[in-house]
């Protein structure tokens, strides 16, 4: 665990990571909700997740330099008064219901949290030993999914409390639904104001990452295998992830399950039992190249259980839920949640091993992992047009097995290649 004289820097972060999960994982519910409000097929719908998370590929190495020019105090001020200018958007977005002011609003939050997450997750890595970096990351992420488990609860009770949930509505009807989003983001945005007082009045400082004197001699990231091949690894890994978190509801939608915009919290909530888990065994039991290896085998179990389990089947869902009143889902629906759980330790194993002995280039390292969060932009459509041309979202979850096959290669091998020429082996 962190020592105590960690505890502000990581009390910040969480709070930090708290705002990455609530406005990230708000697409979940905003991507069916926008399809009703701007009469969108499920392709179109998913441009929501691309415009959000393309952001982070296009601006990445942008904020990267201004990180180098503000620092991490200041430019984690930066980055969420561009949150809050993107929350702003939302106001005339609603007013005119046009899907283009959405997309704008939505590219402008994720270039606010790409400076964020640029300063934080280094930061986070570098707070102690690497060896529980991973174990670190788990502690945010319980926070970051938390954040995610009450950002579609919160948002349906607020947007579908007097309409309910309808697929098809009439335009005065979609018009009232759409000016709904005009008060929750300004109170977000309001809320992001109070952070920047938060982080400037704060004793937040900026780590210095020591130079690795052994890798000196290397000039540019790309002589780096484990780094390059680690931002492919997190590109499929991002991929999957929001197809699992965001794609759940409309998935839900369209065979006819009801109650579905909530469905994302379920997702979030498999995640943070699996965050709970790194806490727990990471490093004492399980190394994260070992959490990693195991996190892409479930994938694939829970992928295989999503494409071959009929909509009509609830046994598996009665075993998790029965005891607790939940409504019973679906398992093919319960099987998308489950890669909450297999998703959970990617991202905090990949970023250690990843950075491991970068020394200077640490920095544009981070902003080249950063920049593979595109995977969230990329691979959800291609999801969608799968989807389209084969008429079954159901099939089109089959994708996630090659994000899952390729993060396994990286678990067990890529991770340990130290040069391109002879593949050697560190």
């Amino acid at each position: 665990m962190p020592a105590k004289s960690s505890f502000i820097p990581m009390f910040i972060m969480g709070t930090l990571f708290f705002i990455f999960g609530f406005v990230t994982w708000l697409n979940g519910s905003l991507i069916p909700f926008l399809k009703i409000v701007c009469e969108l097929n499920e392709f179109e719908a998913l441009f929501v997740t691309f415009a959000f998370y393309i952001s982070y590929t296009v601006m990445a190495l942008p904020m990267a330099y201004v990180l180098e020019k503000t620092g991490y105090k200041d430019g984690m001020a930066l980055g969420l008064g561009v949150m809050a200018i993107g929350a702003l958007l939302f106001i005339p977005a609603a007013q005119s219901a046009e899907f283009i002011i959405f997309l704008i609003a939505l590219f402008t939050l994720g270039t606010g949290l790409t400076i964020l997450q640029s300063a934080s997750n280094p930061y986070i890595v570098y707070l102690g030993p690497v060896e529980s970096a991973a174990m670190r990351i788990s502690i945010m992420g319980i926070i970051n999914k938390g954040a995610g488990v009450l950002a579609p609860i919160v948002f349906s009770a607020l947007l579908f409390l007097d309409v309910g949930e309808q697929d098809v509505m009439s335009e005065a009807s979609r018009e009232i639904l759409a000016q709904k989003l005009i008060v929750p983001y300004i109170v977000m945005a309001l809320i992001l104001v109070a952070l920047i007082v938060l982080i400037k009045f704060s004793s937040l400082e900026s780590l210095t990452i020591k130079d690795d004197k052994s890798n000196s001699e290397k000039s540019s990231i790309f002589e780096f295998p484990r780094l390059i091949l680690g931002a492919i690894a997190l590109f499929f890994y991002v991929g999957i992830e929001v197809i699992a978190g965001d794609t759940i509801a409309l998935y839900a939608q369209s065979i006819g399950v009801e109650s579905y915009s909530t469905l994302t919290s379920f997702t979030m909530f498999f995640m943070v039992l699996g965050y709970i888990a790194g806490i727990v065994f990471i490093p004492r039991y399980l190394s994260q190249k070992n959490a990693l290896i195991g996190s892409a085998l479930f994938g694939i179990l829970f992928l295989l259980g999503v494409v071959f389990s009929l909509s009509t089947s609830h046994l598996l869902s009665e075993i998790l839920w029965g005891w607790s009143g939940v409504r019973t889902l679906p398992d093919t629906i319960t099987f998308v949640a489950l890669l909450g759980f297999a998703n959970a330790l990617v991202w905090p194993s990949i970023w250690p091993l990843a950075l491991n002995g970068l020394g200077k280039h640490t920095p544009k390292g981070s902003a080249l992992l950063i920049m593979s969060i595109a995977g969230g932009a990329l691979l959800p459509l291609l999801f969608g047009k799968i989807a389209q041309l084969v008429s079954s979202m159901q099939t089109a979850y089959l994708l996630g097995i090659v994000s899952y096959a390729f993060i396994l290669y990286y678990a067990v091998a890529g991770h340990k290649i130290s040069s391109w020429k002879n593949s050697d082996k560190s």
